[in-house]
């Protein structure tokens, strides 16, 4: 069983190994979560349902009312992953995602506004907060009276979150705050802020610290709710902070380290956004069914049609893989894996776009009604968009899922050239460490099978797809060695290069998720109730395998630089060269 504290199934993958024991076998609601989440499930049924139509209409007011929000408090909905000594309902991560998927199947807005809450904006509080802390924040944040929100992104200062020019300098026994916050979620309705500032020397880039700000300091103040392409109901707003006085009581975690502090509660936080990304999906596709079998063209319902079948197959398997992935991130944290940064953010990744091509394709069933606003389709279409930008845009996502991988590679570059002077001083260590890495080569150019290079726990009928898995391993442990010895410490300027491995990544992680849900499945069901899944396993690991193939091929023969060639050409000229007139 691999060590829980230092192990990680993707950054073992590109090393060629196939670490099995992380993700067999595949996590299951546990039966005290599972009690739990029935009744909370229901609830939110009767909570959300009554208000079908209005979802519509908040949407174009761009705001919801604060009856509706006191609701979303006496039904506990801000109590979620708060421990049950503080008045929570002590939800683990698998247990929280499946909420928020069930929460997104009626609205975007309420998913984030909840989410926002739970996800970010009090998890610091959870994974770092003093005892004395959380009694006296987590109480308030359980019944709703204090809502959170998380004040990290500046006008200057998204994905580079070293940049942020909120500033605090420490005062006696206070710290003296100032600085805005752009785009905040809950920013108009939050009590409870989870603030990042920078603590350093003027000038000095990285040097965060983490802070509880409440909203009854003086100083405080928020701007006006945010018009916004989707979620419109949900608060959004800039939060200044002028000369406020913090409390060095209201620290958060260590000073100066405010950076790990944003990192951890972002990774923690994403089964959330997977969960809704999941939810939106099945109603979706249940949308999208619905209007297919109703709508009569040529004297048959267009649910006849190939290419509509098509459309709305291609939205089962990648609902069925987001799941899956969403599923074994959140099993990875509540059995205390430490090391799943990577696999979190692939899970982000990966969810937000299939949602994004989910949303299209259902407005596409839909055609003409798809555009309509008397529609759900265009609202879930404009709701959708924001998660590939929020909580890590996926190209910095990808970049990071990459480098991580760039960065284990390296470092055994490293250890066998420091083993060449090895070979002089000391043969037989330095012969060790060549033999292994001759091994680790042969096996990844001739294929032969090493004793962690293919899973052994996935039942006969998975073999083909197991196969295909393997191979790819092979050439994504390739991939990763080719790449880091083409470019060297040149890498983290070649992103085209960075995103085919992340790519590369990204499928055989969901690929793998998938396996061992369908293993599971075939497990509980025997092999003829799992049937579908595993012609949805089938599909997807074709399909992962092709792209896997295809990212392979344009390492070394591609048109990177006739790309960036003519984005430059555009930049010179400040848009399109070529009109017809």
């Amino acid at each position: 069983m691999a060590e829980k504290k230092t192990q990680s199934f993707m950054r073992s993958l590109c090393m060629g190994e196939i670490e099995e024991d992380i993700l067999l076998p595949f996590p299951k609601v546990s039966p005290t979560d599972r009690e739990l989440l029935k009744g909370v499930l229901g609830s939110i049924d009767s909570l959300l349902k009554p208000h079908a139509k209005d979802f519509r209409a908040w949407d174009r007011a761009g705001e919801f009312p604060p009856g509706f929000v006191d609701e979303l408090r006496q039904f506990g909905l801000f109590s979620l992953v708060i421990p049950e000594s503080y008045g929570g309902m002590g939800m683990g991560s698998t247990a929280y995602s499946r909420t928020l998927q069930e929460i997104a199947r009626y609205d975007g807005s309420v998913a984030v506004t909840v989410g926002a809450h739970s996800s970010i904006g009090m998890r610091g509080l959870l994974l770092f907060g003093t005892d004395e802390q959380k009694r006296r924040f987590m109480p308030r944040l359980a019944t709703g009276e204090l809502i959170a929100a998380f004040c990290l992104t500046e006008a200057g200062a998204g994905s580079d979150a070293a940049a942020i020019k909120t500033n605090a300098v420490r005062d006696g026994d206070d710290w003296v705050l100032n600085g805005e916050k752009l785009w905040i979620t809950n920013g108009g309705m939050a009590g409870f802020f989870t603030v990042f500032a920078k603590t350093g020397a003027a000038g000095e880039r990285g040097h965060m610290t983490t802070f509880i700000v409440t909203r009854d300091l003086k100083g405080v103040s928020t701007g006006p709710h945010e018009d916004k392409l989707g979620l419109r109901a949900s608060s959004t707003t800039t939060v200044t902070f002028e000369d406020v006085r913090v409390p060095a009581a209201n620290v958060l975690g260590e000073v100066g380290k405010g950076f790990k502090v944003a990192m951890k509660i972002l990774n923690s936080g994403r089964t959330g956004l997977g969960g809704g990304c999941v939810g939106a999906m099945k109603e979706l596709i249940a949308l999208s069914a619905k209007q297919a079998k109703e709508r009569v063209q040529f004297g048959q319902p267009v649910s006849s049609f190939g290419l509509v079948k098509q459309k709305l197959g291609h939205m089962v398997v990648e609902c069925y893989a987001t799941e899956a992935a969403v599923s074994v991130v959140a099993g990875l944290i509540d059995q205390g894996y430490e090391d799943y940064q990577v696999e979190a953010a692939i899970s982000k990744v990966f969810a937000s776009e299939c949602l994004w091509r989910t949303a299209d394709e259902a407005l596409q069933i839909a055609a003409g009604n798809g555009y309509m606003c008397d529609f759900p389709y265009e609202r879930k279409l404009r709701d959708a968009r924001i998660n590939r930008i929020f909580e890590g845009t996926n190209e910095i996502l990808r970049l990071f899922i990459a480098l991580t991988a760039m960065n284990d590679v390296g470092g055994q570059l490293k250890e066998l050239a420091n083993s060449l002077q090895g070979v002089f001083n000391d043969p037989i260590k330095g012969f060790g460490v060549l033999s292994e890495y001759a091994l680790k080569r042969a096996s990844l150019a001739t294929g032969i099978k090493r004793a962690k290079g293919a899973f052994t726990k996935l039942p006969p009928s998975l073999a083909p797809q197991a196969a295909l898995f393997e191979e790819a391993t092979k050439d994504l442990a390739t991939a990763a060695d080719r790449i880091l010895r083409k470019h060297g410490k040149n890498i983290i300027g070649k992103q085209f290069a960075t995103k085919r491995l992340a790519d590369i990544m990204t499928d055989l992680f969901v690929m793998a998720c998938v396996l061992s849900r369908v293993a599971s499945s075939i497990k509980d069901k025997g092999e003829r109730g799992a049937a579908k899944e595993l012609e949805i396993a089938q599909v997807f690991s074709g399909q992962a395998r092709r792209r896997v193939k295809t990212h392979l091929s344009k390492i070394d023969d591609n048109d990177d630089e006739l790309i960036k060639s003519l984005a430059d050409h555009a930049f010179e000229r400040d848009g399109y060269a070529w009109d017809t007139l």
